[in-house]
């Protein structure tokens, strides 16, 4: 299984982005059995949580909760993460992992496929 994520750039504070993530080597059924997750990270930082979707249940980290969306396409094996009224502090690596399990954890040592990242920058 191999995650592509992309959509990441530089915006300014209140813009909006939509992450986009591209799962291959799985059919779409497999897929949509798995919870897909969204995590970031900055330099110096550990990888934080940001969003998880288990089937159609979806959580989020507070620091992003009423700004950001998570969603997914099982067709296209396709998970998105809608971000909206960004702030600098949203700056960060952005990363799609996939968890087999289903589970929708929280935790980055629960996926077992991990995308490359996508940088955001976000300006005052």
């Amino acid at each position: 299984v191999q995650l592509q994520a992309s959509g990441g750039g530089l915006v300014q504070a209140g813009d909006s982005l939509r992450l986009s993530c591209v799962a291959s080597g799985l059919t779409w059924v497999t897929f949509a059995s798995y919870a897909m997750g969204w995590f970031r990270q900055t330099p110096g930082k550990e990888r934080e949580f940001v969003a998880a979707l288990r089937r159609d249940k979806p959580q989020y980290a507070d620091s992003v909760k009423g700004r950001i969306t998570i969603s997914r396409d099982n067709l296209k094996n396709t998970v998105y993460l809608q971000m909206d009224s960004l702030k600098p502090e949203d700056s960060a690596v952005y990363y799609c992992a996939a968890e087999a399990g289903g589970g929708g954890s929280r935790r980055n040592d629960a996926y077992d496929y991990w995308g490359r990242g996508t940088l955001v920058t976000v300006s005052s």
